[in-house]
């Protein structure tokens, strides 16, 4: 998989990672390249994974991580901005 437009529209703030990166969209990622991308360690992905916030898929050998389970996490992980009572 490349960064072609039909998938920079499907995976948008993935995609603007993988750019900062210099990475190239691709089927299935592991532990390993979800941590580098955001910058975390191994433990923080697979605490995130043991939380639920974060599905793997059970793939032989390892855990993945397919490029829409990780754009619906960024997604679902943006702060919510809270409002002050006037």
């Amino acid at each position: 998989m490349n960064n072609d437009p039909t998938s920079v529209k499907k995976y948008p703030l993935l995609c603007e990672i993988l750019a900062v990166h210099q990475r190239n969209l691709r089927a299935t990622y592991t532990v390993a390249d979800v941590a580098a991308l955001f910058n975390v360690s191994a433990r923080a992905i697979q605490n995130r994974v043991a939380s639920g916030q974060l599905p793997a898929r059970d793939l032989p050998g390892r855990a993945r991580f397919l490029s829409e389970d990780l754009e619906a996490f960024l997604i679902a992980s943006r702060k919510k901005v809270q409002r002050r009572a006037a």
